[in-house]
């Protein structure tokens, strides 16, 4: 679902299109324990659309969306909305989008992600590229507490966007500021397995220098690398005595059983040059 809004941004965004998505998000026509109609727009049969949290007899309904009968009429415009061009910056129609397609609640299960979806397919067009590094829809189930309190918030009032709108786009900062994170470790550690090209390491030696690499916590002893690595101590010091005549570790001031290593100054400095 989330490949085909973002690889084919361009293409409007149809009922078809929808109905596809939402038989696709359940295969079995299951949610959970619960048998739900896909590919179709939800009927109501069995009482109104609620968003219900609590415990039986002290239920809090955080929403309550339109009468299915008003669906088809309100999709329709939502559509016509999404597909026409207009001058709104196409951000902001990514935050307006998912806050007006959820609002609408279409179907029985499955409307907060086809949500997010349809906010990166607007985003994707206002890129104009299919690849992206960073993942709205990934972040906003990241802070999913903080964006049920806004969305209820915004659409129990009289439907001011303002506080949504600014939610979203600090939302979307966040992705953006995680998304660098992650390509910034990366990078480094592409960058430091570069530099080590025609050092002699066996697969332990790899293993434990990528969990260092990945933000190891602590200090590195001789029984630390041994579990990481699950080898032996003895093994384990052969192989850190090597790593520290590579120029990968250095051994702590402290002696003993006290005895730690850490990345040595040159690799360091080595994996960390391009910030």
């Amino acid at each position: 679902m989330m490949l085909d809004a973002t690889r084919n941004y361009e293409q409007p965004l149809s009922a078809e299109r929808l109905f596809s998505w939402h038989a696709a998000m359940f295969p079995t026509a299951r949610s959970g324990m619960q048998k739900i109609r896909t590919g179709v727009w939800r009927e109501d049969s069995s009482g109104p659309m609620q968003v219900v949290s609590g415990a039986l007899g002290k239920e809090h309904v955080h929403f309550e969306a339109p009468a299915a009968a008003r669906l088809e009429r309100e999709v329709q415009a939502f559509l016509r909305w999404f597909n026409a061009k207009s001058d709104m910056d196409l951000v902001l129609k990514a935050g307006l989008a998912h806050l007006w397609f959820v609002t609408i609640h279409p179907f029985d299960d499955g409307n907060g992600r086809i949500a997010r979806v349809v906010a990166d397919m607007i985003l994707g067009r206002s890129e104009k590229s299919p690849q992206r590094f960073y993942s709205m829809s990934a972040q906003i189930q990241q802070e999913r507490a903080a964006y049920y309190e806004i969305l209820e918030q915004t659409q129990k009032g009289a439907m001011d966007i303002t506080l949504w709108m600014a939610w979203f786009l600090d939302c979307l900062g966040r992705a953006i500021d995680g998304a660098q994170i992650i390509l910034s470790a990366v990078l480094r550690k592409a960058r430091f397995w570069d530099r080590m090209q025609g050092v002699a390491l066996n697969d332990r030696q790899r293993v434990v220098i990528n969990r260092l690499l990945d933000g190891f916590e602590g200090k590195l002893t001789t029984s630390k690398y041994a579990k990481l690595a699950k080898c032996s101590q003895d093994t384990a010091l052969r192989d850190i005595l090597a790593l520290v005549e590579h120029g990968v570790l250095e051994r702590s001031q402290e002696g003993g059983r006290s005895t730690s290593y850490g990345p040595c100054g040159a690799a360091n400095k080595a994996t960390n040059a391009h910030e």
